[in-house]
C-alpha cells in the first residue's frame, strides 16, 4: 500500500509541470522580453526529450529497475523547474526544457508498465486521475503565487521543491519496488486475455488519431491562456 501511494504521488508530480508554461507564459515573456512564439520552441524541445526518454524507457527499466528510473526522472524534473526559476533568457529556458522532457517520458512509461503488471486494473484508472490532479494543480499554484504579488519564479521554486520532496520519498522507498515479480503481495493474479489482432491497415489510423489528440491537448494547454490575454484582454 505504501508503494502504491508513492506511485500515485509520482503521477501527480508528472502532471505538475505540464500546464504551467502555457498558463504563465504571458507573464514570463513580458518579464523576459521574449516573443510570443518562443513558448513553442521551449515546449517543442521538451516534447522531443519526452519522446526520446519514452522510447528508451524499456531498456532503462530492465537495466536499473522502475524505482531508480522513477527517482532519476523526478529529480530531472525538479532540477528543470528550479532551472526555470532562475532562467533569464530564451536559451536558458530551452536548455532547462531538456531535462524536463527527459524526466517526463521515462517515468510515464515505466510507471504505467509497473502498475499494469503488479496491480489490479482499477489502479490504472486512479493513476491517471492523479496525473490530472497534478496537471490542474501546477497552474493553480502559479495562480496563487501571482495573486500574492509574488514572482512567477517563486512559483517554479515551489513546484521544484515539491518535486524534491518526492525525490526523497522515492529514495526511501527503493527497497519496496518488485521488478521481475508478476504481482504485488495481496493482489490477485492478473487475468490473461487472448491477443487482439487489429484489422489490416487499422494501426496507422490509430496512430494518427492519437497524434491528433496529443496535438490538440498540447496546443490548447500551451496557447489558450496567451490567446485569452493577448486577444480577449
Amino acid at each position: 500500500m505504501a508503494l502504491l501511494l508513492i506511485i500515485y504521488l509520482a503521477f501527480i508530480s508528472l502532471g505538475l509541470p505540464d500546464g504551467v508554461l502555457g498558463s504563465i507564459w504571458p507573464v514570463m515573456r513580458t518579464s523576459l522580453d521574449l516573443p510570443l512564439y518562443a513558448a513553442g520552441l521551449v515546449g517543442a524541445i521538451g516534447s522531443i526529450g519526452t519522446v526520446i526518454s519514452a522510447l528508451s524507457s524499456y531498456r532503462l527499466t530492465r537495466r536499473f529497475g522502475t524505482g531508480k528510473v522513477t527517482l532519476v526522472s523526478v529529480l530531472l524534473t525538479a532540477l528543470a523547474l528550479l532551472g526555470f526559476s532562475v532562467s533569464s533568457s530564451l536559451f536558458a529556458l530551452m536548455l532547462c526544457s531538456i531535462p524536463l522532457g527527459l524526466g517526463a517520458g521515462s517515468v510515464d512509461s515505466a510507471l504505467n508498465n509497473y502498475v499494469a503488471l503488479h496491480y489490479k486494473a482499477r489502479h490504472m484508472n486512479w493513476l491517471h486521475s492523479f496525473w490530472g490532479l497534478g496537471a490542474s494543480s501546477g497552474p493553480a499554484v502559479m495562480g496563487l503565487v501571482l495573486s500574492l504579488d509574488l514572482s512567477y519564479r517563486m512559483g517554479y521554486r515551489i513546484l521544484g521543491g515539491m518535486q524534491l520532496v518526492l525525490v526523497l520519498a522515492l529514495f526511501l522507498s527503493l527497497s519496496l519496488w518488485q521488478d521481475g515479480k508478476s504481482r504485488t503481495e495481496g493482489e490477485t493474479e492478473v487475468t490473461t486475455f487472448p491477443p487482439v489482432h487489429p484489422r489490416k491497415g487499422a494501426l496507422p489510423f490509430a496512430l494518427l488519431g492519437f497524434f491528433l489528440y496529443c496535438a490538440l491537448e498540447i496546443s490548447t494547454g500551451m496557447w489558450a491562456v496567451s490567446y485569452l490575454v493577448e486577444v480577449k484582454g
